[in-house]
């Protein structure tokens, strides 16, 4: 059973991301786009599973799979489009993850979700440290149960999701006026 871990920021995570990102390109060659680091570790000062998540996007999803054996050679678990239509999944490290990646096609609206999640967090303060203490306090009540942590933060990631994408929407136009 995976115990339910939350750690105060690590300034290393950044270069865990970059350190990944060299071998990921290395394995997907032209196929990415771009990587993003996104989730809780890419959020400065915000407690966080310990789990680097990444964001590639590639140019076109369907060829992913074909890369199965050479993220298995690497530590990764396919996990397929693992609940999310047009995305692709893996997980290093087992019961003891270290890196999640999650790979979209150009185009897709998820890849603006988590950008917008991460970037809203980063530069709204108060809804960072209330989000982060959430995490910790039910990291603490539920620290072998990951669903209960999951659905204990929902509500208040939802909002938050609401909230980030109306605000990147916003600035994005802002940005195309001037």
């Amino acid at each position: 059973m995976r115990k339910v871990v939350v750690e105060a920021y690590l300034a290393d995570w950044k270069d865990r991301f970059e350190e990944e990102a060299v071998l990921l390109k290395t394995i997907f060659g032209t196929e990415i786009q771009r990587i993003h680091h996104i989730g809780s570790t890419s959020v400065d000062g915000l407690s966080a599973k310990p789990i680097i998540d990444m964001m590639p996007v590639v140019r076109d999803i369907s060829k992913i799979d074909h890369f199965n054996k050479a993220m298995i050679a690497n530590g990764y678990e396919p996990k397929g489009e693992n609940g999310l239509p047009g995305r692709r999944y893996f997980q290093k490290g087992g019961n003891d993850r270290t890196h999640h990646v999650h790979m979209y096609e150009v185009g897709n609206p998820g890849i603006e979700r988590h950008l917008a999640f991460r970037d809203y967090l980063n530069t709204h303060p108060n809804v960072k440290k209330k989000y982060g203490d959430l995490k910790e306090s039910l990291a603490r009540q539920f620290p072998y149960n990951i669903e209960s942590y999951i659905n204990g933060k929902e509500q208040l990631a939802s909002g938050i999701e609401r909230d980030a994408l109306r605000w990147y929407k916003a600035a994005d136009k802002s940005e195309r006026t001037q």
